[in-house]
């Protein structure tokens, strides 16, 4: 399974696309694109939408990952990552992919096993889920990578085989997926392993297992 992860903005976008084959995860690509303040609104979003297409034909992702919007204190920032996230869903529906939600903190715990994890430990986290040989950067970036590992690893076989064959393109957002009861994955292991690993070379205290999944 293909996930293309997306933290959306106008001024940056990042994209992460992850590949999930059993309980493993592997990094295929990510970055982050960048429009010019110059540049009128508009032709920003055409630009950014143009981009989120081009990466769905490249890597024919099975779903595309974003967070849900939320209310910002910073109304004016919040407006711009929601004309962004409009033109991301407008592309993934356009090309019949399906779409997963998530809040920050479901993505923090999904990677970190912690909802107020801070963007260092998650990005982090990411390089080491990932076996990536360093931090990736831009924030961006590992945001967006945060986001496809969160959702490859809480999607179910079973809840894509209930989708219709003809709406392929609908979005679904993510509380409308039930609730999943069962034991510690290999993924899990993995996270909780390498928070072990983590918590070894800093020193820093224990802070409990990780919860499963919601």
């Amino acid at each position: 399974m293909i996930v293309l992860g997306i933290d959306p903005g106008t001024a940056a976008m990042g994209y992460g696309i992850v590949e999930r084959q059993g309980g493993s995860l592997r990094a295929v690509d990510y970055g982050c694109f960048e429009t010019s303040p110059d540049t009128a609104l508009p032709e920003r979003l055409l630009a950014i939408h143009a981009e989120v297409a081009e990466l769905i034909e490249t890597h024919r992702p099975d779903m595309l990952a974003v967070e849900r919007l939320f209310f910002s204190r910073n109304a004016q920032s919040a407006f711009g990552v929601g004309q962004a996230r409009g033109v991301v869903l407008l592309a993934a529906a356009e090309a019949g992919v399906l779409v997963r939600e998530a809040t920050p903190n479901e993505i923090k715990v999904g990677v970190t096993g912690y909802g107020s994890a801070g963007k260092d430990q998650v990005a982090r986290m990411v390089a080491v889920i990932l076996r990536l040989p360093e931090v990736p950067t831009p924030d961006d970036a590992a945001d967006a990578l945060a986001a496809a590992i969160s959702i490859a690893n809480s999607e179910r076989t079973g809840d894509r085989a209930n989708v219709a064959a003809g709406s392929r393109a609908a979005t679904l957002d993510r509380a409308a997926v039930a609730p999943i009861v069962r034991g510690e994955t290999p993924y899990e292991r993995a996270v909780r392993d390498a928070l072990a690993t983590e918590r070894k070379a800093t020193g820093a205290p224990a802070r409990g297992t990780r919860s499963t999944r919601r």
